[in-house]
């Protein structure tokens, strides 16, 4: 395969995941919106849809291709899902309290002021929020890689591509 190539397949991969994370982030962001509004609260966060569907695209990308190791490639594909979930959970939380300890830099005189400073005045409901709301993303994300493996190349697509089969009758008897 040449380099080209590896580069039109990453491109297409990253392109993929990013209009999956941007769907998913996007669809969060429309309810935080919503939510907000009926308290008369302004959200102008938009641009955090964009962003952080390019940024989750790459990391999840790469540690994709990170092995769990022999015990988990010996279990149930569930067992790979809940674990690659609950890491780029753990990862989520840590963003996003570096995100807090960045935004109230000029505030506490420095990072690691504002960093110390967070976990005493840890903002707890919107940090735990967001940490469930986007690593519900990589969750979803999860099982379709499960699904694709094991449909094989085009099969994800060949899959939601065709349509339909009749439903078969069901027995009625004793409904």
């Amino acid at each position: 395969m040449t380099l080209q190539q590896k580069l039109r397949l990453k491109i297409k991969a990253l392109t993929l995941a990013g209009i999956f994370f941007a769907s998913w982030l996007a669809a969060l962001l429309m309810l935080k919106h919503l939510v907000l509004a009926e308290y008369s609260i302004a959200f102008s966060h938009w641009s955090l849809a964009l962003v952080g569907a390019l940024v989750l695209s790459k990391v999840v990308l790469v540690l994709e291709r990170v092995s769990m190791g022999a015990w988990v490639r010996a279990r149930p594909a569930w067992v790979d899902v809940v674990l690659r979930t609950v890491l780029y959970g753990v990862g989520v939380f840590i963003v996003l309290v570096l995100e807090k300890a960045f935004e109230g830099r000029r505030e506490h005189g420095g990072f690691i002021r504002s960093l110390t400073a967070g976990f005493e005045e840890v903002d707890a409901h919107h940090i735990g929020l967001n940490t469930i709301c986007f690593s519900g993303a990589p969750f979803g994300y999860n099982v379709l890689t499960v699904i694709r493996r094991h449909l094989g190349e085009g099969g994800l697509l060949r899959l939601f591509l065709t349509p339909l089969a009749d439903e078969p009758k069901r027995n009625h008897a004793g409904s």
